[in-house]
């Protein structure tokens, strides 16, 4: 499941991902992301991997793919606050089919990942 982030405002929208998540988060989540781009033009994303995160199902796979190739012009910057070793790799995978500057930040350093992407240019 997505649960939105306190943190979230403006162009700034973070997410914490929990459990295993399926078709039915993205469809509950996608038009709030639809939203913010609509309102804000391109936005910036932080996704927290909540310490139950578990991955995905096949079609939430599926999704995630598709929703992050239709939204790739419109994020500007993307970060990813984990605690385990594959969740640093996955955004460093993420880097490949985005556009948008991308990083990784410890659990411990998610105030340091809100300042990034709250930081004008």
């Amino acid at each position: 499941m997505f649960e939105k982030l306190d943190g979230s405002s403006g162009k700034v929208i973070g997410f914490r991902a929990s459990g295993r998540l399926t078709d039915a988060d993205y469809k509950e989540v996608a038009p709030q992301f639809e939203k913010a781009i609509e309102e804000s033009g391109k936005i910036r994303v932080l996704w927290e991997m909540g310490d139950d995160f578990r991955g995905w199902d096949t079609k939430a796979a599926w999704d995630d793919f598709k929703y992050w190739r239709e939204w790739k012009d419109d994020i500007e910057r993307m970060v990813l606050v984990g605690d385990k070793k594959w969740e640093e790799w996955l955004s460093k995978l993420a880097k490949l089919f985005m556009r948008s500057e991308t990083k990784y930040y410890d659990r411990s350093q998610i105030e340091e990942a809100w300042d990034w992407l709250r930081e004008e240019d």
